[in-house]
């Protein structure tokens, strides 16, 4: 049993946030953080918009794009790396908002591997003929979590969301068939990539946490590194499980994490870097929203067509890494 893409919906909060206004807080320059990241301008949530509200819009778009109602959804699977509580899980809040009734509906916390993650978990729900049609969700408001003291988060990461349906399908030849997926994990450098209070293992209470303690952490330099090997073996061992040479693919979608990152996939891969999607200069590092965002964005650039095979890889805190592959659908994103 295959499962297919069959719509894509995306959702940017209205405030762009551009490198001259970090520029002024941050005393850097605009050439400084471009330079270092390929990123211009970001956009971030307002005040009072959580996570939940930009799902909603991408999952109600991806429906719209898709030809389907909420009826005709039977689970919704939703990544994030920011939901709107620590308890409960935010997949259910959408799923009531968007009308889906009392249908399943479930977080994956992966970080920035988290579509890619949810994606994998959608496919298996139609391969366990659990459900015909799952909506996938990426949603991050990653501004909430920003240590407004941290340049070089502050820099790179943005908020926004992007939801995509899949169906069940008989025929792996179908338009936009998830052809294959690899997840991979490393638990023993989770703390490159962290936010250290707040669970069981480091209190939020006051004594057991400093301020710092409750935002998001990165050691860039080593994250830089085990990105680009962590991908490309990923992207490698599925182009070999599911067939396809190299030089067949058509488009490479990674995580938006930074534009040397991306080009330094390509070359990984031994692709040329025209075959990167990237669109990281405009919304900057949206964690698990960034691969349907660069999907939206390519396809309404005319670069997607029918049929074209889609390699799509992703890293992030865990440590965890995914890939998947797909050919691309009919559909036009909304």
């Amino acid at each position: 049993m295959a499962s297919a893409v069959i719509g894509l919906g995306t959702y940017l909060p209205l405030r762009r946030v551009t490198n001259e206004e970090l520029a002024d807080r941050f005393d850097t320059s605009d050439e400084w953080i471009s330079t270092r990241t390929g990123i211009h301008t970001r956009r971030w949530a307002d005040t009072g918009q959580a996570t939940s509200d930009l799902a909603v819009t991408a999952g109600e778009r991806a429906l719209k794009s898709a030809g389907l109602t909420p009826d005709d959804i039977d689970a919704v699977v939703l990544a994030t790396t920011t939901p709107d509580h620590p308890c409960p899980a935010t997949a259910p809040a959408v799923a009531s908002r968007l009308g889906l009734r009392t249908i399943a509906a479930y977080d994956i916390s992966a970080v920035c591997s988290g579509f890619l993650y949810a994606l994998a978990a959608g496919h298996g729900q139609i391969a366990a003929k659990n459900a015909q049609r799952v909506l996938v969700i990426g949603a991050e408001t990653y501004s909430t979590i920003l240590n407004p003291a941290d340049r070089t988060t502050n820099v790179i990461f943005g908020d926004g969301a992007g939801a995509i349906v899949l169906a069940e399908h008989t025929r792996k030849d179908q338009e936009g068939s998830i052809l294959g997926v690899d997840l991979g994990s490393d638990g023993s450098q989770q703390d490159l990539i962290r936010i250290p209070a707040g669970g069981s293992r480091q209190r939020a209470t006051p004594g057991d946490a400093t301020e710092e303690d409750h935002y998001f952490a990165m050691q860039g330099k080593a994250v830089f590194r085990q990105a680009v090997t962590r991908m490309g073996d990923s992207a490698n061992s599925l182009l070999q499980r599911i067939g396809w040479d190299k030089d067949s693919v058509n488009h490479i979608v990674g995580h938006q994490a930074n534009v040397r990152i991306l080009k330094a996939l390509a070359d990984y891969l031994e692709l040329p870097h025209e075959r990167a999607v990237i669109n990281i200069d405009r919304v900057g590092n949206t964690s698990a929203a960034s691969i349907p965002l660069a999907l939206a964005d390519a396809a309404h650039a005319g670069r997607l067509k029918p049929g074209d095979r889609i390699l799509m890889t992703a890293f992030g805190g865990g440590l965890t890494w995914a890939s998947a592959a797909i050919t691309w659908p009919s559909i036009t994103p909304v």
